[in-house]
C-alpha cells in the first residue's frame, strides 16, 4: 500500500513509496489503517476518528435516549409502563452479548468489515424500530439493534488507540470517552426533546444521517492492518453458548430484580442460578480451549486486570450517580423528564471539559498521579451531594455535578492509557472487548443497586421518623394541629384524615432524601477503592511503542 509522511501527501495512481526501512516506528504503525487516497496519515487519523466516533456515539447514545420515551411508546402500542422496558432491556441483553466477542468477531471477519457490518446492521434496525407497529415487533427490532451496535465501543476504542502513535493515546481517548462517557448524559434530554417536539419514533430516526455517514467514511477511510489474519478455526460454540445465558441472565436479572422483589421471586432465584452456572461453564470453558471467543487468559496481565475493575468500580460509581440524582430531581423535587437531563448536564459538560486536559497533563505528569487526583475529586463531589435537601436551587445542583463530571473525565482518560499501555496490537481487539464489557456490567449492577438501596433506606428510614411521631412531639402534634386547620372546611373527621395523609407524604420525602444521601455517602467511599487499584498499573514508556506483555 503506498505509504505518505505527514508532510507530504501521495496519490494512490502515482506514488513513490517510502522504503519501510526509513520510516519510523509510529509510521509503521499507523500506516496500515490508512486506506490508499490522498490524505496524510495525520488528516487519516483524524478522518479514522471521525468515522469510528460517529457510529460509537450514536451507540451509546441509545443506551439512554430511549429511556425518557417509554410512556409515550407504552400508550402509542397500546402496551403497558412494563411492557415498554423491554425495549430497554432487549438492547442491554443483546449488546451485552456481543461486546465480549467484538475481538473474536473481529479476527473472524475483518475489524473493518465488523465495523460497516456492525453500523449497517444498528442504523437499519433504528429505521425498522422508528416504524414498528407493536410492542412485540419493537423489542425485537430493539435487540437486533443492541446486537449491531455491541461491537461499535471496543472496535472504535481498538482503532484509535492503533491510529494514533503511543504519545498521543492520551489525546485519542479524551475523545474516544467524550463518546463514551458524555453521550449517555446528553441521551435523556435528546430523547425528551424530540419526543415532547415530534414523536418518540424520531429518537430512532435521528440514527439514520449519522448511521449513513458513518458507513461512508469507514468505507473510505479505514483499512484493517497486517496483523488482523482472518481466522477459519472452528467456532467456539460451548462459549458462545455459556456466554448467552450467564450475560442474559445477569442483565434481565439486574433489570427486572426490583420490580420483581429480588429473591422473594422464583423468576430472579432461577436467573441468579443460570447466572453464576453460566458465567462458571464460560470461564471454565475459555480457559481451556484453544480459540476462545474471548481470551480471559489477558487477565494474567496485572495492569490490564486492575485497569479493567477499576473500569467496573467507575462504571458502577458513574451511572449509580446519575440515576440517583435523577431519581431525586423527578420524583421529589419534580422536574419533567427534560427539565431533569438538562439539570444533569452539568456532568456532561465537565467531563467534555476535562477530557482534553487530562490528555495535556498525562503528557507533565505520570497518568497515575492525574488518575488520583480525579478520584479525589470524585469522591469531593460526592460530599458535596451529601449537603443536598428539598430546597436546593439549580446552581446548588449544578457545581457538584460540574465537579463530578471533570473529576471522570480526570480518571477515565488516564484509566484507558494505563490498562492498554502493555498490550500488544494483535491481542487489542480481545482487550477493548473485555474493558467494555466490564464497564458495562458494573454500570449495570450501579444502576440496579442503588435503585433498590434507594427504596429500601427510604422504607427503613421512613419507619423510623413515623416511630417519632407520638402525641409526646411538640412539634409533630403542632405541625399535624396546622394541616387539619388547613381541611377545616371538610370536617373534622375528614380533616384528620386529610392531615394525617399529608404528614406521612412529608416523612416518606424526608425519608428518600435521608436515603439518598446515605447512596451519596456510599459511593464516595467505594470510589476510593480505585486508588489502590490504579497503583497496580505501570507508567506507560514515555513518547515510545508500548511494549507488549500479553501475548
Amino acid at each position: 500500500m503506498p505509504v505518505e509522511t505527514a508532510s507530504t501527501p501521495i496519490h494512490a495512481t502515482q506514488s513513490k513509496v517510502q522504503p519501510m526501512s526509513t520510516m519510523t516506528q509510529v509510521e509503521q504503525a499507523n500506516a496500515p489503517l490508512v486506506a490508499s487516497g490522498t490524505v496524510s496519515l495525520a488528516e487519516g487519523r483524524w478522518l479514522i476518528t471521525a468515522a469510528v466516533m460517529l457510529a460509537t456515539f450514536m451507540e451509546v447514545l441509545d443506551t439512554t435516549v430511549v429511556s425518557v420515551s417509554l410512556t409515550h411508546i407504552a400508550g402509542s402500542l397500546s402496551a403497558t409502563p412494563n411492557e415498554a422496558t423491554w425495549a430497554l432491556t432487549s438492547y442491554l441483553v443483546a449488546n451485552g452479548i456481543v461486546i465480549p466477542i467484538s475481538g473474536w468477531l473481529a479476527n473472524r471477519i475483518g475489524r473493518k468489515n465488523l465495523l460497516l457490518l456492525s453500523t449497517a446492521g444498528f442504523t437499519i434496525a433504528s429505521l425498522l424500530c422508528g416504524i414498528a407497529p407493536s410492542m412485540g415487533l419493537l423489542v425485537t427490532f430493539r435487540a437486533i439493534q443492541g446486537a449491531c451496535g455491541g461491537s461499535l465501543q471496543p472496535m472504535s476504542q481498538a482503532v484509535m488507540l492503533e491510529a494514533f502513535p503511543p504519545k498521543e493515546h492520551g489525546k485519542a481517548m479524551a475523545i474516544w470517552a467524550m463518546g463514551a462517557i458524555v453521550a449517555p448524559v446528553l441521551g435523556p434530554v435528546l430523547g425528551g426533546w424530540l419526543t415532547d417536539n415530534f414523536s418518540w419514533r424520531w429518537v430512532f430516526y435521528i440514527n439514520l444521517p449519522v448511521g449513513l455517514l458513518s458507513i461512508f467514511m469507514i468505507k473510505g477511510f479505514l483499512k484493517d492492518p497486517p496483523y488482523i489474519r482472518r481466522s477459519s478455526a472452528a467456532v467456539d460454540s460451548w462459549g458462545l453458548a455459556t456466554l448467552v445465558v450467564w450475560v442474559a441472565a445477569l442483565q434481565i436479572m439486574l433489570d427486572k430484580g426490583q420490580e420483581e422483589d429480588w429473591f422473594d421471586s422464583r423468576f430472579i432465584v432461577a436467573l441468579a442460578v443460570a447466572f453464576v452456572v453460566g458465567l462458571l461453564a464460560w470461564i471454565a470453558r475459555e480457559l481451556n480451549t484453544q480459540h476462545p471467543v474471548a481470551d480471559l487468559r489477558m487477565f494474567r496481565n496485572v495492569p490490564f486486570a486492575a485497569g479493567t475493575v477499576a473500569m467496573a468500580v467507575v462504571g458502577f460509581v458513574m451511572y449509580g450517580g446519575q440515576i440517583s440524582i435523577s431519581l431525586w430531581l423527578q420524583t421529589l423535587l419534580g422536574y419533567p423528564s427534560m427539565q431533569a437531563g438538562i439539570a444533569m448536564m452539568a456532568m456532561g459538560i465537565g467531563a467534555a471539559l476535562a477530557m482534553p486536559i487530562a490528555s495535556l497533563l498525562m503528557h507533565r505528569f505520570d497518568p497515575r498521579k492525574v488518575f488520583a487526583c480525579g478520584v479525589l475529586g470524585i469522591a469531593f463531589s460526592f460530599y458535596q451531594l451529601m449537603r443536598f435537601n428539598l430546597q436546593v436551587g439549580y446552581w446548588d445542583i449544578f457545581w457538584p455535578q460540574f465537579i463530578q463530571g471533570v473529576s471522570i473525565g480526570l480518571v477515565a482518560v488516564p484509566l484507558m492509557v494505563l490498562t492498554m499501555a502493555f498490550i500488544s496490537k494483535e491481542k487489542m481487539g480481545n482487550a477493548t472487548s473485555l474493558f467494555n464489557m466490564m464497564r458495562n456490567i458494573g454500570g449495570g449492577i450501579g444502576i440496579s443497586l442503588v435503585g433498590t438501596m434507594l427504596t429500601r433506606l427510604g422504607q427503613q428510614h421512613t419507619n423510623l421518623l413515623v416511630a417519632k411521631i407520638t402525641p409526646f412531639s411538640p412539634s409533630a402534634m403542632r405541625l399535624l394541629s396546622g394541616l387539619r386547620g388547613l381541611f377545616a372546611g371538610s370536617g373534622p373527621v375528614l380533616a384528620d384524615h386529610q392531615a394525617y395523609a399529608i404528614l406521612f407524604r412529608l416523612v416518606q420525602r424526608e425519608a428518600s432524601m435521608v436515603a439518598l444521601v446515605r447512596v451519596f455517602q456510599y459511593l464516595g467511599i467505594l470510589v476510593l477503592i480505585l486508588i489502590p487499584l490504579i497503583a497496580l498499573t505501570k507508567r506507560p514508556p514515555k513518547g515510545q511503542p508500548s511494549q507488549p506483555i500479553a501475548h
